[in-house]
């Protein structure tokens, strides 16, 4: 396959899962960066071709257990942390209720894939090994931990967060010089630098305030009203960016709330993080990977408020381990810690320089210059 190919032919898909909006994210961050090198990638959800049990229990009731019982999320994610156990029982499973994906793979019979969600590289491990398909296989954690679920033999590429994961991934028998430390994709927007001053001017925010960016995610979960209530307690100055996602009633009840002593901006859903978080000094919420990524990437300091067990619990292990964030488990005691933060200017300038060593704001390029020079090589 010749470069030139790639490019003509659409042979490149990039494959996710609706599970949180973080995989979707990333895909789309991958579409945009082979784009920005004059190639065409296509993404595909690929619950979209699952059938509709399936899609609610991958989807519906994540979302709903997070919301609600947080505590069977993590349960669920420690139980089946391990590694190589399980996998034919998955497949099985995963084979019965992905029909429709494998009959578009057969179909299109693209000659890369990266996925961005575990579910659809194992069908393609599957159909490789069957021999239904040629193709080479990418996969992208998207959390800075490596769950069992990502475990793969015969992977072509593995891209991941951070040193750490490399180490796992090549202790657990994952070939070392098939593991790549990129960093999670984000949109290649997130390396472009912005002048706060300016940004911060045209959202109509205060110019010269600490302005701290409290986001619910894209799905819009978790306790972001008491968690706003919390902020609003600050004694110093500043000013809050409230993002509520796709969470319509949330984004109503804050704005019908008087009592806001500082300035408040409320946000719906929205493509612009990367302005929000570049007026931003610190954000404030969940640890979820992919919204983690583009807070370093934007030299934001974290403050993590009750992590979801499990994946976001690990992520914010790693934060508090470099020294880029905060943790807060209750709620009362936010409005302190975030006065300590902001009143001990040591503190601040550590983590800033902190953030400098781990932020990857090119990960989505660097993942399309590595496959395409694999590529590359392998013509020759």
């Amino acid at each position: 396959m010749k470069s030139n190919d790639l490019v003509s032919s659409g042979s490149i898909m990039v494959l996710s899962a609706a599970s949180g909006a973080g995989h979707i994210r990333a895909a789309l961050a991958l579409v945009k960066a082979f784009a920005l090198k004059g190639i065409s990638a296509e993404h595909i959800e690929v619950l979209r071709y699952t059938n509709i049990f399936f899609r609610q229990v991958y989807s519906d009731l994540y979302i709903d257990f997070v919301n609600k019982r947080p505590d069977l999320v993590g349960w669920m994610y420690n139980s089946l942390d391990r590694p190589w156990k399980m996998q034919k029982r998955r497949l099985a499973l995963d084979r019965l209720n992905t029909g429709k994906l494998i009959k578009l793979l057969d179909y299109k019979k693209p000659e890369i894939v990266i996925c961005t969600h575990f579910l659809p590289a194992e069908i393609l491990i599957y159909l490789r090994k069957k021999r239904s398909l040629d193709i080479k296989i990418g996969v992208v954690v998207t959390d800075f931990d490596a769950h069992a679920m990502w475990l793969y033999k015969n992977v072509d590429w593995y891209f991941v967060a951070c040193e750490e994961t490399r180490e796992y991934l090549s202790e657990l028998g994952i070939p070392r010089n098939t593991i790549h430390v990129t960093g999670i994709p984000i949109d290649p927007v997130f390396a472009v630098k912005k002048s706060k001053d300016e940004i911060r001017k045209k959202l109509g925010l205060l110019p010269d305030r600490n302005t701290l960016l409290i986001s619910a995610g894209g799905f819009g979960v978790g306790p972001i009203e008491s968690l706003a209530e919390s902020v609003n307690k600050v004694t110093y100055p500043i000013q809050m960016i409230i993002v509520c996602g796709k969470n319509n009633i949330l984004k109503q009840r804050l704005e019908n709330i008087n009592n806001f002593k500082h300035p408040v901006k409320i946000i719906g859903f929205t493509n612009e993080m990367d302005e929000l978080m570049a007026a931003s000094n610190i954000l404030i919420g969940k640890s979820g990977g992919l919204t983690s990524s583009e807070a370093l990437a934007r030299d934001l300091i974290m403050v993590i408020v009750n992590p979801i067990p499990g994946q976001e619990q690990r992520n914010s292990d790693h934060f508090l381990e470099e020294g880029v964030a905060i943790r807060c488990n209750n709620l009362p005691t936010l409005a302190y810690k975030i006065d300590k933060l902001l009143n001990d200017k040591n503190q601040l300038e550590k983590m800033k320089q902190s953030i400098k060593t781990i932020a990857k704001p090119d990960s989505a390029s660097e993942i399309v210059s590595i496959v395409l020079q694999k590529e590359k090589n392998n013509e020759k």
